[in-house]
């Protein structure tokens, strides 16, 4: 039998070898923003915030212990589409430190509310490990791009 659609209202059903299947468009819309990577900015109920972080003085050892479970963490966002970007910054104007290490990071990545990205972000293992000395939640606008 061969693979029919209907479209009825909010839903899509897909006929195949006399199975129904329904698929709402919002689902729809979601998985093929989501194959593009851009998923991020078409979810519901979700805002943007920035996390700005200030590191301790001479924090790269510090760092480079943590940086797993850290970067584990900003991985769970990302296949969550929920993040917009993340990094270090340099303690040097140049890509690579080296020993002069970074200043602080900046993620910026969508929750559900303020408490709930300021939960995420003190629970940072970057925190725990005592990279930062200092961490700034706030709400996000995206504009550009």
């Amino acid at each position: 039998m061969p693979l029919t659609l209907t479209v009825k209202m909010w839903h899509i059903i897909v006929y195949h070898h006399g199975n129904e299947i329904y698929l709402s468009i919002h689902h729809l819309i979601a998985r093929i923003l989501a194959k593009r990577k851009c998923f991020a900015d078409f979810r519901e109920g979700f805002m943007w915030y920035a996390i700005i972080s200030q590191d301790i003085d001479n924090s790269l050892p510090l760092r480079q212990q943590a940086r797993p479970a850290h970067i584990e963490r900003l991985n769970t966002l990302k296949n969550e589409g929920r993040l917009l970007i993340a990094g270090p910054h340099p303690a040097a104007d140049c890509g690579d430190p080296g020993e002069a290490g970074f200043t602080g990071s900046l993620v910026v990545a969508q929750f559900d509310s303020l408490a709930q990205a300021q939960a995420w972000a003190d629970a940072d293992p970057y925190v725990a490990a005592g990279v930062y000395q200092s961490v700034v939640v706030k709400p996000f606008k995206k504009v550009l791009p």
